[in-house]
């Protein structure tokens, strides 16, 4: 995939053996908008990434965008593209290497909790699941709109996500199950739907943090393959230790390895500890779960999160609980992992707040 970039031609063109950046493509990166506060593993990350995916920096299909970061003081670079960039590889790695792909209608969630397949309402969607099917196989995801929105600092949505929000948050669900279903492709790489609330005011300082010494690539391939999502990059980039507490649930849900599990509680510990002030006294949630994660009974975790889910549902008066879920899911809660069933509870969570 990465030779189909030299195609172009010229001093621009990337070779896939090349190891840096030569000076005129530095030049033209720097022109872009790279400072020169972005660091040499930024900048080595990046050429592997667009030798890996075939996307050209050159020709605007990725970037790497710097967002200032309050603990690194400093700007913090991220490769981005646009869901245009994401379909491309999808096409372009079905096309070579055999095999289909497409999409289930989208569905957006209301407050209620009920799913539909057009939004025609003024106001925001709570969430939108996209599906997509490669060789067969589904890939579903699901993306809050709370969790993605771009505000400014009065907490109203800005740009596109004002105008058109159930088409943005649509993209940011076909993102990642886009990634679901081309792991190794996409691995590393985000859609400016899903990184533009990094800079919503408060929360972009806490959003990205560096790599820290012995700490894996951000931009490597997946550490687990149960649902093709690399869950200890997404723990590195939540917001607190909330996110990282569901993350590490999904993650040991969909079969994580130890290691990985470990690595992630690793984080949420380090998130309780530099939020420790902003937690009641009784929390103690945190830290009890991430210190031994892996021996969590897996049954045991599903049926407190269909408990947790049911509870959510009897909050918002949703009557129709078993057969919304195996609608959206395409399962019965009593199938399913505690994964998908605090998901749903998580989105009537949002719509009775």
């Amino acid at each position: 995939m990465s030779a189909e970039i030299t195609k172009a031609g010229g001093a621009l063109a990337i070779r896939p053996d090349q190891t840096e950046w030569t000076p005129d493509q530095a030049a033209v990166l720097q022109q872009s908008g790279i400072s020169n506060a972005v660091t040499k593993a930024e900048l080595s990350g990046f050429l592997h990434l667009c030798q890996r995916t075939g996307l050209d920096p050159f020709s605007r299909q990725i970037y790497l965008i710097g967002r200032w970061n309050k603990k690194e003081q400093r700007d913090v670079f991220t490769p981005q593209t646009g869901i245009d960039g994401y379909r491309v590889i999808a096409q372009r790695v079905t096309s070579q290497t055999g095999g289909t792909y497409g999409y289930e209608d989208t569905l957006w969630c209301d407050l209620s909790g009920k799913w539909r397949d057009v939004w025609l309402l003024d106001a925001p969607p709570a969430a939108a699941k996209v599906t997509v099917i490669r060789n067969g196989q589904r890939f579903s995801a699901v993306a809050r709109f709370s969790e993605y929105v771009q505000t400014f600092p009065d907490g109203n949505p800005k740009g596109l996500w004002a105008k058109m929000p159930a088409g943005q948050v649509a993209k940011c669900a076909e993102a990642l199950a886009l990634r679901k279903a081309f792991p190794h492709d996409l691995a590393g790489v985000y859609t400016a739907e899903e990184m533009a609330q990094a800079d919503n005011p408060a929360a972009g300082e806490r959003h990205l943090r560096k790599v820290q010494p012995g700490e894996g690539d951000p931009w490597a391939a997946p550490q687990t393959a149960a649902q093709g999502r690399d869950y200890l990059h997404e723990a590195r980039e939540a917001a607190d230790a909330d996110a990282v507490r569901r993350i590490w649930r999904e993650a040991q849900a969909d079969g994580a390895v130890p290691e990985c599990l470990e690595q992630i509680a690793a984080v949420g510990r380090e998130w309780a500890t530099a939020a420790r002030t902003d937690l009641p006294d009784d929390d103690g949630v945190v830290d009890g779960e991430f210190v031994e994660p892996t021996t969590t009974d897996p049954v045991t975790d599903a049926q407190a999160a269909e408990a947790e889910l049911r509870a959510a549902a009897a909050r918002v008066g949703l009557t129709t609980l078993d057969a919304d879920f195996e609608q959206s899911y395409g399962l019965p809660i009593s199938e399913a992992g505690a994964s998908q069933l605090r998901e749903m509870a998580a989105i009537l969570g949002a719509s009775a707040a």
